[in-house]
């Protein structure tokens, strides 16, 4: 099915986590694994990478990490999968049909591009804040 991957869910929790601080203070990726128990380097990664698609801002230094910078309500579930994961995609063949054996006899490739373009859609249309159940 449908299934996120672990760099979703430590790209939520850590946004979760961070919604909990008063605006303008500085979240470290150690603080915030230390706090949930997720894995520091890929929490790292993810936190990097969104950082670098401006929905955090990172400060160096020994006092230094991450800010929250973008409304979570403005930010869509969609973006945080493409951001960490790459292109939402529910069967390979929509994207890739090289990727697939069955192609040539295929009796389901316009109703799974149908499906992937719905799923696409509702991630879209779905809130990071939503999720999270914040009220930014």
């Amino acid at each position: 099915m449908n299934k996120l991957n672990r760099r979703i869910e430590y790209a939520f929790i850590a946004l979760k986590y961070m919604t909990g601080k008063y605006a303008g203070h500085l979240t470290t990726v150690k603080e915030i694994c230390d706090s949930t128990g997720i894995p520091f380097d890929a929490t790292s990664k993810v936190m990097q990478q969104m950082a670098q698609a401006k929905i955090l801002k990172s400060e160096q230094g020994a006092t230094g990490g991450y800010l929250l910078v973008r409304d979570l309500s403005k930010v869509t579930v969609r973006e945080v999968i493409e951001i960490t994961s790459g292109a939402v995609q529910v069967v390979r063949c929509v994207k890739n049909k090289r990727g697939c054996e069955f192609l040539k006899n295929c009796n389901v490739i316009t109703p799974m591009k149908n499906l992937s373009h719905r799923v696409n859609e509702f991630y879209q249309t779905l809130s990071v804040a939503e999720i999270l159940g914040n009220n930014q």
